[in-house]
């Protein structure tokens, strides 16, 4: 055996193992990290689209439902429209609608009282346990989705004429107090998806 075939590695030789599994090393660690970040952005994404879905959806469902039930104010003293809107009021939409699930059977109808309103960028769903309310009635609060610019909403009349508001102006009183529009439109701006607009044709 010769002294050549004995003999092991040498420093260069070493040294040139290292950086190549070096090298290699930071490449995987690198590619692993971008994995890792777009499993992130990618989760973050479906979440923002499991939002933005859930309240279309919420939406869509409560003015499908709207129910001609006018309800009680927190005085007891006059009645608010089964449907109203208002730019300088609590909510940008309160209604009565049908769909109240009662998985657990409780003694109560099927009528919830809903909300909706912008609070610092968020769209809030406000829903009260009972309809003709008092102050001691506190409504139960979720918060839909964040990054809210506006919601605005249209209302079909019965003679096909489009409002910004219901009841619409000059509708009488008692006749207000019921009315139902035959389609609602309502356009949620985000800011970063933009304009999400829906038509929903309110039940008969």
């Amino acid at each position: 055996m010769t002294r050549r075939a004995c003999a092991g590695f040498t420093l260069i030789e070493i040294l040139v193992a290292i950086a190549v599994f070096g090298l290699l090393a930071t490449f995987a660690y690198a590619t692993l990290g971008q994995t890792l970040d777009n499993a992130t952005m990618l989760t973050d994404r479906m979440d923002r689209l499991e939002a933005v879905q859930r309240t279309v959806r919420f939406l869509g469902d409560d003015l499908l439902q709207a129910a001609p039930r006018p309800v009680r104010g927190d005085l007891g003293d006059n009645f608010v429209p089964a449907i109203s809107t208002s730019r300088t009021g609590d909510f940008a939409l309160e209604l009565t609608h049908g769909g109240w699930s009662n998985p657990a059977g409780l003694p109560r109808g099927t009528l919830q009282r809903s909300a909706y309103r912008i609070e610092d960028g968020k769209l809030i769903r406000y829903h009260w346990n009972v309809l003709d309310r008092t102050f001691s009635n506190q409504p139960v609060a979720t918060v839909l989705l964040d990054d809210v610019e506006s919601l605005a909403f249209q209302f079909l009349q019965a003679d096909g004429k489009w409002s910004d508001t219901w009841p619409p102006e000059g509708a009488p009183a008692a006749l207000g107090l019921r009315a139902r529009p035959r389609a609602v439109q309502f356009v949620l701006t985000l800011t970063d998806e933009g304009e999400i607009s829906r038509l929903i044709e309110v039940a008969p």
